[in-house]
């Protein structure tokens, strides 16, 4: 198997663990209990990520090969996300954990680990690709979208994926024991984790950067890659991927409880509709027009460059939520619902991917895995965290779960996000000026 093949299957596992939950475990709180904490539970990924990325990118820079450290932290989250697992099944189908504390903490050393491996996969692709010879520009993109054709994989069947009375098929039609509903796609997630944890144990050797020259602690600790918000335009880079990642995880968390909420309709076609009852399969979309825009990248990073990029990205989110706010899942009305899906694309390739390409070019080899980790903390992590419990204060004062759905003025929640990203998208425009190449 060549080099770039096995970089690909690299983000296809990557992303499939996440894939696995990331978009439904709302759905799965709600019934558990613990439905008014879900933005805590995307927070806490958002809080992890403000330190675990920087930490991990040190260690892969200065003490262990990227690659070993990947496995590592994928075995160490993914017995943990198992351990979720087994106390979902301990307090029984559709029934409230017994200890929702215990739940929280073990997911919360789960995401500790795993968020870090974003970062450090992009690193072990981008040290690959130049010691073999490639341009990260331009091969980059082609494996990083193997990475979501990974996430649509596991969440297509956690969508359809059914465990009842010891039987296991796939079905489209309404049934409470989907995975999607149930703590069974944490299985998924925690099994794959372990399976990835293995294949990165055979992947090529990233040298670590050795110096022959006396540094100081500070660059000894990887710390020196904060260096970079002394510069005008990477300190307003990053400030602004803060702010645009308070939009990242909203509809990560609230899409699924959203359009799942229609099953509590009062009208008959918007409750049956296969939309309301197949939540992530829908919402699967996101991904596959994520897919089709890494390609584009490329080309568009090249004409138009990070600032027009990033713009096109933050004017995204407007449609994104804006759609989701004037939908519904019966016809005509889907039709928003795919369109907000299909600029979702847009709206996370040309900030995450691009960004992170950004970065790796603006920095000196020394620290290009702690400027990926910097990076992937300022918007998965400030941002992200802000953002998440910002949304949950506001769909919860708009909206409240009734008899397990999580029913209320959506429609206001969605307008309030959209409001957002058009003043982020704005300001960005009138402030951020990188030098032309």
């Amino acid at each position: 198997m060549n080099l770039k093949m096995r970089l690909a299957v690299m983000n296809f596992m990557e992303f499939a663990v996440w894939g696995a939950y990331l978009t439904c475990m709302g759905n799965y709180l709600g019934i558990a209990g613990l439905g008014e904490q879900i933005a805590w539970f995307y927070a806490i990924q958002g809080i992890v990520s403000i330190f675990m990325p920087t930490i991990m990118g040190i260690v892969a820079d200065k003490y262990i090969q990227p690659q070993r450290l990947l496995g590592l932290c994928h075995l160490l989250a993914g017995v943990a996300m198992l351990g979720c697992w087994w106390m979902g099944v301990e307090a029984g189908f559709g029934r409230e954990l017994h200890d929702k504390s215990a739940f929280i903490a073990t997911y919360a050393v789960s995401v500790a680990f795993f968020m870090p491996t974003i970062a450090l996969s992009n690193t072990v692709a981008f040290s690959s690709l130049k010691k073999n010879g490639f341009d990260t520009v331009k091969d980059f993109p082609p494996i990083r979208v193997l990475g979501t054709v990974g996430f649509i994989a596991t969440m297509w069947f956690v969508n359809c994926a059914v465990w009842d009375d010891g039987s296991f098929f796939f079905t489209l039609e309404e049934n409470a024991h989907k995975f999607q509903y149930t703590y069974m796609q944490f299985f998924v997630s925690g099994f794959l984790s372990l399976v990835l944890c293995a294949y990165c144990f055979t992947l090529p050797e990233c040298r670590l950067q050795r110096e022959e020259k006396e540094v100081s602690l500070l660059e000894r600790l990887g710390l020196n890659a904060f260096k970079l918000f002394k510069t005008r335009k990477m300190a307003l880079f990053f400030i602004f991927s803060a702010l645009l990642g308070m939009c990242l995880q909203v509809t990560n968390g609230y899409a699924g409880p959203f359009i799942t909420s229609f099953r509590g309709s009062a009208d008959e076609a918007i409750a049956t509709s296969f939309a309301a009852n197949n939540a992530t399969l829908l919402s699967s979309i996101s991904q596959v027009s994520e897919a089709l825009c890494i390609l584009m990248i490329p080309f568009f990073l090249k004409r138009f460059g990070i600032k027009i990029v990033m713009l096109m990205s933050m004017f995204a989110w407007v449609f994104r939520f804006g759609f989701f706010g004037i939908g519904n899942p019966a016809m005509p009305g889907v039709l928003l619902f795919i369109l907000s899906c299909i600029v979702y694309g847009v709206a996370f390739d040309f900030f995450n991917v691009s960004g992170g390409i950004f970065v790796d070019q603006e920095c000196e080899p020394s620290i290009k895995a702690s400027a990926q980790g910097l990076f992937m903390m300022m918007t998965n992590g400030v941002g992200a965290t802000v953002g998440t419990l910002a949304a949950g204060e506001i769909v919860n004062h708009y909206c409240s779960w009734q008899e397990g759905y999580l029913l209320g003025d959506w429609t206001t929640c969605w307008f309030i996000f959209a409001a957002f990203a058009l003043v982020v998208g704005i300001s960005f425009a009138l402030v951020f000026k990188p030098e032309s190449k």
